[in-house]
């Protein structure tokens, strides 16, 4: 793999302390442990990243996926024994035929740190990209195991953006946590940064009001700002307008609706990550998604949630949008306010120490 040409001193310090944390905190990986870095040069991020994992893991193997070529690259997967580590540093998303990488890695019982689409980071995020990559335990595990137990016991949810309020009044789907606490995940490990909490109405047709929405994800999987923050109507759980909406936001619908009749509001995200948000925003939707907030995804694909009235057959949209939050209401509790979650959480971990791995 190529030596790393950093974009300065202090980014590939930051990278290495935060890599290193999330080795260390969220995997609990040893030095003894075996871990192969599959990565690519061809952006100056993934290069910057390549150099700090070589940084904090100097007996792993590392491979050029563009150099060592898809056959090389497959078999040194098989040679791995259960539990190993494979961090993936993709400009793009590498593709070996049909063999889904992450899909099959988690089949074969190996920890994964996956950092896909990285050249759509542009040079000015970069260093917003890294400080993302930050893990404070403390902080995810406890504020998201906070959300999650409010969420799991919410009657109903409210969501003030300017004007008419957007409601979930009948319940929530047990929420999901992307924390980096993987002790009870069948799976370790997975797209990185990470920092969400997520669940969905347990009634899709029962959502309804009005949302201002300042950014969503485009048909290139970009992150679009609008103007001016725009009403989305929503009535039986389902977009009927937009107002005044960009032009590229209105080919989203029209993609989601010539696909699949309709436009089902499906995911509530509540993203924790602080390093990303509307001051501090980067292109990548996938990233930008797990900026501290909230997001909603319109389209009926959702995998993680199966509902009745959803063919997952024909379900092909999952765009990300991002409303203007004023506040975040589960049930008559405020949990996000002024650009944070205001929910007051148990020390973590128990003793104010957080246990080296053995």
């Amino acid at each position: 793999m190529a030596s790393a040409s950093p974009l300065d001193g202090a980014d590939l310090e930051d990278a290495r302390t935060h890599i290193r944390d999330v080795l260390t905190l969220a995997f609990e990986h040893r030095a003894q442990d075996p871990a192969l870095v599959v990565g690519d040069g061809r952006c100056a991020l993934s290069r910057l990243l390549a150099e700090a994992y070589r940084q904090c893991l100097p007996d792993a193997r590392f491979l050029d996926f563009d150099e060592a070529g898809e056959d090389a690259v497959r078999s040194s997967f098989e040679e791995l024994r259960a539990g190993s580590l494979v961090v993936l540093i993709q400009s793009t998303s590498f593709r070996l035929d049909a063999f889904r990488i992450r899909v099959e890695l988690f089949r074969r019982s190996l920890k994964v740190i996956e950092h896909p689409h990285l050249a759509r980071i542009r040079e000015s995020e970069a260093r917003t990209y890294v400080s993302a990559l930050a893990y404070d335990p403390g902080y995810f595990r406890g504020v998201g195991t906070a959300l999650k137990e409010r969420v799991d016991r919410a009657r109903s949810a409210t969501l003030h953006s300017g004007g008419a309020p957007l409601v979930f009044p009948a319940g929530l789907e047990p929420a999901k946590l992307n924390v980096g606490d993987y002790r009870a995940m069948r799976n370790v490990g997975g797209q990185f940064p990470i920092g969400e909490v997520f669940t969905e109405s347990r009634d899709l047709a029962a959502v309804q009001g009005t949302v201002r929405i300042h950014a969503f994800g485009d048909s290139d999987f970009q992150v679009r700002f609008a103007p001016e923050p725009f009403p989305l109507v929503i009535e039986d759980g389902r977009v009927t307008r937009a107002p005044g909406a960009p032009a590229a936001f209105e080919r989203v619908l029209a993609d989601i609706h010539r696909d699949e009749g309709q436009v089902w509001v499906r995911e509530l995200g509540l993203g924790l990550n602080r390093a990303l948000g509307m001051r501090t925003p980067v292109t990548d939707i996938g990233t930008f998604e797990r900026m501290c907030g909230v997001h909603l995804s319109l389209g009926a694909k959702h995998p993680s949630y199966r509902k009745r009235e959803i063919d997952r057959k024909r379900a092909r949209h999952h765009v990300d949008v991002f409303p203007a939050t004023d506040t975040l209401l589960l049930d008559d509790e405020v949990v996000f306010e002024e650009g944070a979650w205001t929910l007051e959480t148990a020390p973590w971990p128990p003793g104010g120490r957080i246990p080296s791995p053995p």
